[in-house]
């Protein structure tokens, strides 16, 4: 049973509305989906809002000082923009803190790419190693509020880690469901270490989704997937802390991996609202980029949504091998609203793009790679103009999943073009020196 601690007044700026028919609800109700089974965002009174939201607002707040605590207003990249997340007082935010997370550039992977204004903001310095934290500190923040007891999410790795530890945080239970033998080592590691129960489901994402959302309708744990929609606010940062650091500049695309779709939605979301606002002028074009083996939304998208896709999800990015994914409908609004695409990529083309990515020492997990990978593909196809300025979303820490780097680079993938295997020299020092002349 969850008793409600939202305050009245903060209640009254946003609520949630149904994204399919007019019907909203009251954000101090536990509700994931409508009445009409559309679902549901959490939308703020822009109109409101519009006097109080300003560029100059979110830069003071850069200048912060941080103390010897954490404090979410100065430290967290997410909770710098709470006005148009979740209007709460700080006395009630549960922060690691996340985001303030890095712009990298480097010649050689531009270049590769084929771009000269290519970046990347890589969400896997996030305290769990990736873009969850800055979801979860919302969704997690949101479930106190309510009075939850207990959280729970399905996962194929990163939601899970990412939930366990600000559960953890919070004090409260923690239940994950896995497809059995289907999510990365390092991923599963954090899940158990930051005690969170984990229950293997014989199945695959989309199986352990269906029954999560059984489990808490029917016992009063709060759901902390995307389907929950205070999840996707806090996953609105990403952006807004890009443009903000762009000095309201923004790029003409961003390029981000697209599995469930929650990203996608979220961004579309952000921008949209960041437009309304006045913090931008103009908004840019988003790029979702599927794995080939998990690309039920790029199928679709090919046939203008006329049709929903849905498959059996394979690909070695497993944090976005998801084959029916929960945000679908709000990911067609975000293309609609940021002219956006789709596109798809192989598995060969991701593990390449890793390994240039990897070998420029910044590093990253498959389903990041897809990113850059897609980037590649779009500029190769016309549709990213050499001209244009690129920011590709790194979703993953290099860490989590770190068996398939090594697959790649010691011949598990017979097609891999940039390897680096481990060399056998004999263990003498005349051997070692030869080897290194020759390679310097």
């Amino acid at each position: 049973m969850m008793t409600n601690n939202l305050a009245n007044e903060a209640a009254t700026t946003f609520k949630l509305q149904c994204i399919r028919c007019p019907k909203t609800y009251p954000v101090t109700e536990v509700r994931y989906v409508c009445d009409c089974g559309g679902l549901l965002d959490v939308w703020h009174d822009l109109e409101m809002l519009r006097p109080q939201i300003s560029r100059g607002l979110f830069d003071g707040r850069l200048s912060g000082v941080p103390g010897p605590r954490v404090a979410p207003t100065t430290n967290s990249g997410v909770w710098r923009y709470r006005e148009i997340i979740l209007p709460t007082t700080v006395d009630n935010i549960v922060s690691r803190p996340e985001g303030h997370t890095p712009v990298y550039e480097h010649p050689r992977l531009s270049q590769w790419v084929g771009l000269k204004n290519f970046y990347l903001k890589h969400e896997g310095e996030n305290p769990t190693g990736s873009f969850k934290d800055r979801g979860m500190t919302v969704g997690v923040t949101q479930a106190k509020l309510m009075g939850a007891k207990a959280v729970a999410c399905a996962s194929t790795g990163n939601t899970s880690a990412s939930l366990a530890a600000y559960a953890a945080l919070a004090n409260m239970a923690a239940f994950i469901f896995i497809p059995d033998g289907k999510i990365a080592a390092g991923k599963l590691a954090q899940a158990l270490a930051y005690g969170a129960k984990t229950l293997q489901i014989a199945g695959d994402f989309d199986d352990a989704m269906k029954l999560v959302r059984q489990v808490c309708d029917d016992t009063g744990v709060y759901l902390l997937n995307s389907l929950n929609p205070f999840r996707l606010e806090g996953q609105k940062s990403i952006p807004l802390e890009i443009i903000q650091g762009f000095r309201w500049q923004p790029p003409d695309w961003i390029v981000l991996p697209a599995g469930n779709l929650g990203n996608t939605a979220a961004f579309g979301k952000a921008l949209y609202e960041a437009q309304q606002l006045g913090l931008i002028n103009k908004i840019p074009r988003l790029a979702a980029i599927q794995a080939a083996g998990a690309s039920p939304f790029y199928q679709s998208y090919q046939l203008n949504f006329a049709e929903r896709k849905s498959m059996k999800a394979n690909t070695v990015a497993t944090a976005i091998s998801i084959g029916n994914p929960v945000s679908y409908p709000r990911a067609i609004r975000a293309l609609e609203w940021t002219n956006g695409v789709v596109s798809s990529v192989t598995d060969e083309e991701i593990m390449d793009a890793k390994a240039m990515i990897d070998g420029v020492g910044i590093g990253c997990e498959p389903a990041s790679a897809a990113a850059v990978a897609g980037t590649r593909r779009l500029l190769a196809e016309g549709i990213i103009k050499p001209h244009e300025m690129v920011v590709g979303i790194l979703t993953g820490n290099l860490m989590k999943d770190s068996a398939n780097t090594v697959d790649y680079h010691t011949g598990a993938w017979p097609n891999a073009k940039y390897p680096n295997p481990p060399i056998k020299v004999e263990a003498n020092l005349n051997a070692v020196r030869e080897f290194i002349e020759q390679k310097l």
